[in-house]
């Protein structure tokens, strides 16, 4: 996972600065190409149609750069980066999220940040593919010394069959991911759902050092 994440970040950044550059010399080119053929209509239009191929291909091009590891996530925590995602989702996919979370949330460790964010964009992508409606709520709150993260939809639920495989721990790449995710910081995923949709409940320690930490920290107060 933790490789997965630095190679996503390591992607977002080369899009963001080798192709953004690239494409900014593109976009000043084809101006000044508009500029030069005003006189000529065909060579206008066709110059014209260029240019909304090129803002068309930057929009995409910052979009899965910001998918794939959202700079506001490092610049101005999760709040931010979640209000950011569910604004674009709308955008592209039509789906209404309520978000609830508070505005003055505090800021947690940057993996942990991360591990939230990607539980909360896992669970609406299921929503999208799979609940058959176009409404889901989200609810991120501290509860003690606990972060409680909520993805809820109305859509169809499950089946039987389907939760029950879930349950045990035998579903598919995307639940397993995050319960790996949350693994990592001692957190836990519960999956409910019937006729009236499906809700995710991710838990995990606010204060919780990533497994591998704990591990090392213990082994240092034994040799103490």
């Amino acid at each position: 996972m933790e490789s997965q994440d630095a190679e996503r970040r390591h992607i977002a950044r080369e899009l963001h600065d080798s192709a953004g550059q690239t494409l900014a010399a593109l976009g000043m080119n084809l101006a000044q190409l508009a500029g030069d053929t005003k006189a000529n209509p065909a060579q206008a239009k066709n110059i014209a149609d260029a240019e909304g191929l090129f803002q068309h291909l930057s929009r995409e091009i910052r979009t899965t750069s910001y998918l794939l590891h959202p700079p506001l996530l490092d610049e101005s925590g999760l709040a931010s980066a979640l209000d950011w995602y569910v604004h674009g989702l709308k955008e592209r996919s039509g789906l209404d999220v309520e978000l609830m979370i508070p505005a003055k949330f505090d800021r947690l460790p940057a993996d942990m940040e991360l591990v939230i964010f990607r539980i909360v964009q896992e669970s609406l992508t299921n929503v999208h593919r799979h609940s058959g409606t176009k409404n889901a709520s989200i609810r991120v709150a501290r509860q003690g010394d606990k972060i409680v993260v909520e993805v809820q939809d109305r859509g169809k639920g499950m089946s039987p069959e389907k939760l029950a495989e879930i349950q045990s721990q035998g579903s598919g790449v995307g639940i397993s991911g995050m319960r790996e995710r949350l693994r990592h910081f001692r957190g836990e995923l519960i999956v409910e759902s019937n006729g009236a949709g499906t809700k995710i409940v991710a838990t995990v320690p606010s204060k919780a050092l990533p497994a591998e930490q704990q591990v090392v920290v213990g082994q240092q107060r034994d040799i103490a």
